[in-house]
């Protein structure tokens, strides 16, 4: 099915095209910048532009996807709602026009009759994209369509979009914010049983043009299907980050201090969990902003786990990446669920599931990670990983 992905990673690339064209054009970059004035938007506009960006990338993914593959578009599952209401009271679905003057048309109701917004919107929905990967040329891998699920983050990290920082410096190798940490996720998984299949995380603003201001960007993805596991990121990105790795997979999980784990977690984590993780980690931990980024991180090999313990991802923010760290021998699994659980037992770790809303929950909380979430690369890593943590936690358990 190598056809499915070629195309998700065309639709990831026009969807990064979008995003980029919302801040390097003129008369995008000003209702933009909206955003950044007192309250959520300026009177003049009909719609929070970054809703509407937001949404524009979702459709293109679904219009194109549906196109191609006839059925698959209402597989597709995200976070925006397309519809908008006017000035006039008049409600609106955005959806794209076969043409772009019929795109112009509806953008034009929706943004008031800002026309110049509007066509040069429509011109990159419009445009063709050719991009694919010769690694997935020799790829023959038949999947049954009628199994595929759909979940996309169309810009994931809104706010560091909306803030659009470029200056910001990494700190070994990871950006704590800034336009480096928005990312287009695409996550395909099996509707009967929730396992993630493929996976798409294009990161538009990788790096800049400094006469152009122009930005480039970089496209990943993995496949994981009945024992076929193949990624964008072979051979090894980093030599050392995968000895590292394999010396951290085989260490006695007694020798405390011998070995450190690097970890990358949100600036909104809980004080139990960093102070854990300070012992476990020392100063090898990172904050980032965008669940998709920080997961992101780990398949580069800048981290080794992503560890949130909220429940304040959805699974939109992570079937993309789970897909492509099963892909490369990793996963992602329930938090909550590995620190209740007896490694003794000999069960398997509680993946993540994509197929089943969580029981009583309404609204998008029915998609949430209730259980917050660890990303990883290897399965020894995260064994070592999660006795060290639970050493660190317990005694904070007993007193609360």
């Amino acid at each position: 099915m190598s056809d499915i992905l070629q195309e998700l990673l065309r639709v990831s690339e026009k969807a990064a095209n979008i995003a980029r064209a919302c801040r390097q054009q003129e008369t995008l970059f000003q209702l933009l910048i909206e955003e950044k004035k007192e309250g959520e938007k300026n009177k003049k506009f009909a719609v929070d532009f970054k809703t509407l960006a937001d949404v524009l990338v979702q459709e293109v993914i679904k219009e194109n996807m549906e196109n191609k593959f006839p059925g698959l578009g209402k597989k597709i599952f995200g976070e925006e709602s397309n519809e908008f209401t006017n000035d006039l009271g008049e409600k609106i679905i955005m959806r794209l026009g076969p043409t772009e003057e019929e795109t112009v048309a509806l953008l034009s109701k929706v943004l008031n009759g800002n026309k110049l917004a509007s066509e040069a919107l429509a011109k990159v929905v419009h445009q063709d994209v050719f991009f694919s990967d010769p690694a997935l040329d020799s790829v023959e891998i038949n999947i049954p369509q009628d199994i595929l699920g759909i979940w996309v983050d169309p810009i994931d990290s809104t706010y560091q979009y909306i803030k659009g920082s470029a200056d910001i410096t990494p700190n070994q190798g990871i950006f704590p914010s800034g336009l480096q940490c928005v990312t287009v996720l695409i996550g395909v998984y099996d509707i009967q049983t929730g396992v993630p299949l493929m996976g798409v995380i294009n990161q538009p603003f990788v790096s800049q043009d400094l006469h152009t201001r122009r930005w480039k960007g970089q496209c990943y993805w993995g496949l994981s299907y009945l024992g076929t596991n193949i990624h964008s990121l072979l051979p090894p990105v980093s030599t050392r980050s995968n000895s590292e790795a394999q010396s951290q997979g085989t260490q006695n999980p007694s020798s405390e201090g011998s070995c450190r784990f690097s970890v990358v977690i949100s600036t909104s984590e809980k004080e139990t969990i960093k102070g854990a993780l300070s012992h476990v980690c020392g100063e090898r931990i990172f904050r980032a902003a965008g669940a998709g980024y920080k997961s992101l991180c780990v398949i580069l090999g800048l981290a080794d786990i992503y560890i949130f313990s909220e429940d304040t991802t959805f699974k939109w923010d992570s079937c993309a990446a789970h897909a492509i760290l099963r892909a490369m021998g990793g996963g992602m699994v329930d938090l909550k669920e590995c620190l209740e659980r007896n490694p003794d037992t000999g069960l398997d770790l509680p993946q993540l599931v994509y197929h089943v809303g969580n029981e009583g929950a309404a609204g998008v909380d029915q998609w949430a990670n209730k259980g917050g979430l660890i990303a990883y690369r290897s399965e020894k890593q995260l064994e070592t990983f999660l006795s060290r943590l639970l050493q660190h936690l317990a005694p904070v358990a007993t007193h609360t």
